[in-house]
């Protein structure tokens, strides 16, 4: 028997009015492991943000001769 399979019985067994109070212990438990791990370099990236104009990507060259003046 794994240890899901364990809590899947435990939970079972109980009753309906303490399932509430089981899930927010089981969701506070999850958040807190969860921010504990190193965050991956392709999460970073995803968090990155580019406040430009449309076309900034297409006309790149012309933005960089206007900055570098």
């Amino acid at each position: 028997m794994t240890a899901k399979d364990k809590i899947h019985a435990e939970i079972d067994s109980l009753n309906e009015e303490y399932l509430d109070e089981l899930y927010l212990l089981i969701r506070d438990f999850a958040q807190s492991k969860q921010h504990l791990k190193k965050p991956s370099f392709m999460s970073k990236l995803k968090q990155i943000k580019i406040n430009a104009p449309e076309d900034f990507a297409s006309n790149l060259d012309s933005y960089l001769l206007l900055i570098s003046r």
